[in-house]
């Protein structure tokens, strides 16, 4: 019964932005901390975000710090992934985790001219 459904995937022209949803269902969402990963054709999947219960901590990536925003709605059981200034790298299909074992499907992110 645990879910986690992405949306908001695209294309996107470079310096272009995208705002990702993953929604939750079957566990204590609130409670528990989710994290973005991203995987690019051919590379390892590799993590971009995390946020804690109730948004207390955050934690991104070097090569999106400043550029990516994690946030969560513990009413709606949704976290967000607000990506600026995107860079033909930041392609790749972004899946949403909650902690400890479970993974959404993805949605697909391209970004070029």
């Amino acid at each position: 019964q645990v879910q986690l459904v992405e949306s908001g995937g695209g294309l996107v022209q470079p310096g272009g932005a995208l705002r990702l949803s993953c929604q939750a269902s079957g566990f204590a969402f609130s409670r528990t901390t989710m994290r973005w990963y991203r995987q690019a054709p051919g590379k390892e999947r590799e993590w971009v975000a995390s946020i804690s219960r109730f948004s207390a901590n955050m934690d991104y990536a070097d090569a999106v710090k400043g550029r990516f925003t994690i946030s969560r709605d513990n009413v709606k059981n949704t976290v967000y992934l607000q990506m600026t200034s995107l860079k033909p790298e930041d392609t790749a299909v972004y899946i949403c985790f909650a902690e400890s074992d479970y993974w959404g499907q993805g949605t697909q992110v391209t970004v070029s001219l």
